[in-house]
């Protein structure tokens, strides 16, 4: 039925033989993705978790770190893997630029988890301190990866969060936007990055993020992953406002319906590693919206698994997850 209302878009490829079996499904019939789905991903990260160096380089050879941001953030995402990947970074010189990788994008990680999700007034002088250290030695690592792997996109896209959370101001960050668009003018990463920091809490204007990503996504080809940018400025629009029903518009709703058409939905599109994220970006602008059309195909196509990016904007993410997912 949905092919038929909207073409082949997203067709799924041949059965993958790295793809995680799908677990036991939980109550409403939803599962958490883990490790992007791959076992290969799977690998890396318990290599990282078991901090054996070695085994983490073997794994991450099918992959490009300085590339891919989801399977760096998944290595970033790796509680105590700032214990150990010093001794990297300082004894491997061949592999130094990815050990700096890996170390900087934890430590900006482990500095957010220091500050909490606060807000500024409530966060602790000990809060900031810690958050304000780890991302210093963050902030000194990126650059230097940047520095000898210069073809390298990853380094720029964690910079630019680095620099909003050190408040480093626009010129610098611009300048880390322009390194990183250089290298890819259209990643979706850097362009959400930068959306975040468009919003008035971080300094920025009302509809200055959604003027953004309308730019971007217009000059992106039919099939490209970029039109997530147009549903996350809508997530982001909605949580600066102050009514939950923001975005249940009908000019809000066919533009989510257009870019998605345009995006995940084309059959231009590929289903790459990761791609649940996608269209779980999708699934919750969709929701928020109240959009009846393209919504249920977005879910359907999913089937079932829950990426807690972006989900976690909301207060109880999986149970909205499961609750929009059951909606007619």
């Amino acid at each position: 039925m949905f092919g038929k209302l909207f073409g082949r878009g997203g067709e799924r490829p041949a059965a993958d033989p790295h793809a995680l079996a799908v677990p036991r499904r939980q109550k409403g019939g939803m599962y958490t993705l883990q490790a992007l789905g791959d076992a290969r991903v799977q690998a890396l990260v318990e290599a990282a978790g078991a901090g054996d160096w070695e085994a983490v380089k073997a794994a991450a050879a099918p992959f490009d770190l300085g590339r891919d941001h989801q399977v760096l953030a998944e290595l970033a995402d790796v509680d105590g893997v700032q214990e150990w990947i010093g001794r990297a970074v300082e004894e491997d010189k061949e592999h130094r630029a990815t050990a700096l990788l890996i170390s900087g994008a934890r430590h900006i990680v482990w500095g957010w988890q220091a500050r909490t999700a606060a807000r500024a007034v409530d966060v602790t002088r000990e809060q900031w301190r810690l958050f304000h250290e780890r991302l210093d030695i963050a902030e000194e690592q990126l650059l230097e990866a940047a520095e000898l792997r210069p073809e390298w996109i990853t380094p720029w896209r964690r910079l630019l969060t680095s620099g909003r959370g050190m408040s480093l101001g626009s010129a610098v960050n611009e300048t880390r936007l322009d390194a990183a668009l250089r290298r890819d003018p259209l990643d979706l990463e850097t362009h959400i990055e930068w959306l975040s920091q468009l919003q008035p809490r971080w300094g920025g204007e009302p509809g200055q993020g959604l003027a953004f990503a309308r730019e971007a996504f217009a000059g992106a080809p039919d099939g490209h992953r970029l039109g997530c940018v147009i549903a996350m400025a809508h997530i982001e629009e909605w949580v600066e406002s102050e009514t939950n029903d923001f975005l249940d518009r009908s000019e809000v709703q066919e533009e989510l319906r257009e870019a998605a058409r345009r995006s995940i939905l084309h059959p231009a599109y590929e289903r790459r590693l990761g791609w649940q994220e996608d269209f779980n970006v999708f699934a919750m602008a969709l929701s928020l919206s109240h959009e009846g059309v393209v919504t249920p195909r977005v879910y359907h196509e999913l089937g079932g698994a829950y990426t807690p990016w972006p989900w976690t904007y909301l207060a109880q993410p999986e149970k909205m997850y499961a609750r929009f997912r059951r909606r007619p």
